[in-house]
């Protein structure tokens, strides 16, 4: 094989890691949020982002609006609306009735019963939907076809899903790290009672968040539906995965959660040109070094 044709090729799994990357990196984030503002675990992350996408394939697929001459489903573009605010409900919902009652004691038991939540979720889902994984047929027209990046005919669908994401991650890292609003959640997150006393409903501000990052769970969800079949158990695959990106980029770092899943994305992407098997355990190899070198992370702050 030529060294151009070999250029190609990684620039072309680089594409396809990235686009996974993007997912990592959204998904990573929402957890860096509720972890590094809440000191929750939350495990049922996985499972709010398989929510999300069933959000958007129930609009597209059961529900809809009468015109008089038939059904106009909700499409695409509605759904990247109305899908994470659906989940960010269904958080405050997990976080004002139950979490609630566990902040103060162990992580470990925020975990526990996040997971409990996942298998209760999974169950739903299953006993409704099919288990092997349901297509989404509402994909935009404007965004069917590919692109001609000159080294690959790249999907549109997939390079808006990779920019739109990027603009994302980086907006939620901007308002948490750089403006008053993410200087309050910080300061009410180390000093409840000393934000309270100048006014800020503290609970309804741990419950927002907590909604917000559950939100991000569920955009995620919304745009991976028409890449991956929408399954029951999409999120399952995909949360050990994200919780190793937490862990390299460091629990709670919002800027760590971004870079290390992007980053992680395009490694496991050129890994497969190499060598495809290894490219499914790079991440959690890169995990273990991580930890041995650094273990609050790349990006965490060391005790």
């Amino acid at each position: 094989m030529s060294f151009d044709v070999m250029m190609k090729l990684i620039m072309a799994q680089g594409m396809l890691g990235l686009n996974n990357g993007v997912f990592y990196a959204m998904l990573s984030l929402g957890l860096a949020v509720i972890f590094g503002l809440l000191n929750v675990v939350n495990f049922a992350h996985g499972a709010l982002y398989m929510t999300g996408a069933f959000v958007a394939l129930i609009l597209n697929s059961y529900l809809g609006v009468w015109l008089g001459i038939g059904w106009l489903h909700i499409g695409f573009w509605p759904a990247l609306i109305i899908a994470p605010i659906v989940v960010g409900l269904f958080g405050i919902l997990i976080e004002r009735f139950l979490l609630r009652w566990l902040y103060g004691l162990d992580p470990i038991y925020s975990l526990l019963l996040t997971f409990g939540i996942t298998l209760v979720l999974q169950g739903l889902f299953i006993n409704y939907f099919n288990a092997s994984g349901t297509p989404y047929p509402g994909m935009p027209e404007s965004l069917r076809g590919v692109v001609n990046l000159g080294f690959m005919m790249f999907p549109k669908y997939r390079l808006f899903v990779i920019v739109f994401s990027i603009l994302v991650c980086i907006a939620v890292w901007f308002v948490i790290e750089r403006t008053r609003i993410g200087a309050m959640l910080r300061a009410g997150t180390e000093n409840p009672e000393l934000v309270q006393a100048f006014g800020i409903n503290v609970p309804r501000m741990v419950t927002l968040t907590f909604g917000f990052g559950t939100a991000l769970a569920g955009l995620a969800g919304v745009l991976a539906a028409p890449i991956y079949s929408v399954s029951p158990l999409m999120g399952a695959n995909l949360i050990i995965i994200i919780f190793a990106v937490v862990v390299i980029g460091g629990m709670g770092s919002i800027a760590g959660a971004v870079v290390t899943g992007l980053a992680l994305g395009l490694i496991e992407g050129v890994t497969k040109v190499f060598y495809a098997p290894a490219s499914n355990t790079v991440i959690f190899f890169l995990m273990v070094i991580v930890l041995l070198v650094r273990p609050a992370g790349l990006f965490g702050r060391q005790g």
